[in-house]
């Protein structure tokens, strides 16, 4: 039995590494059509009015500015489609976000926002437009579009509210474990 083995140079170690896949977290997301698509984690999110490159640097400019390594990136897709949505009835917003993104490509240099390797050089080049509006809109939708959902409570150990189930007294108000 002969085994034959490809060797044409696919993705290299180091390009795994800049891209951030070793860590399963910022896992590769895949450009078609008017779809960003995570295919390590079967979801995608279809684009109405933004480009769908403009979606994925939202959804790596959300993972940069509220990191949460357990949470996945199908969640902070689900935080930054409203800007898609708010586009799609407001020129005005549309270009904000458009100009923002490509003013963030811009200042972080050949490869563009997603292409900088490493959370630190992401961080640094967020700080330089964080008073800037672009910069504004997108984390003051993520407060409300990330952690309101649902299916991320579970992940900070946050069962909701407790009214209908008492209050917090009953229900050990002290319980800070999830700190």
């Amino acid at each position: 039995m002969v085994t034959i083995y490809d060797r044409r140079p696919g993705i290299s170690r180091r390009d795994l590494l800049k891209r951030g896949g070793a860590a399963g977290v910022g896992a590769l997301l895949v450009i078609s059509g008017t779809a960003v698509i995570s295919q390590q984690d079967a979801w995608g999110l279809e684009t109405t009015a933004l480009k769908p490159e403009t979606m994925a640097t939202l959804i790596q400019m959300a993972r940069d500015v509220y990191p949460h390594d357990q949470v996945p990136d199908k969640y902070y897709a689900i935080a930054v489609k409203s800007h898609d949505e708010a586009a799609a009835k407001d020129a005005a917003h549309k270009d904000l976000i458009e100009k923002g993104v490509a003013d963030l490509d811009q200042r972080s240099g050949a490869g563009g926002y997603r292409g900088l390797g490493w959370e630190e050089e992401r961080v640094k080049v967020l700080r330089q437009i964080e008073e800037t509006p672009f910069f504004q809109a997108i984390r003051g939708g993520l407060v409300v579009g990330l952690y309101n959902q649902k299916e991320v409570w579970p992940i900070f150990g946050y069962e909701g509210e407790s009214y209908s189930k008492g209050g917090y007294i009953a229900r050990g108000f002290d319980d800070i474990e999830w700190l």
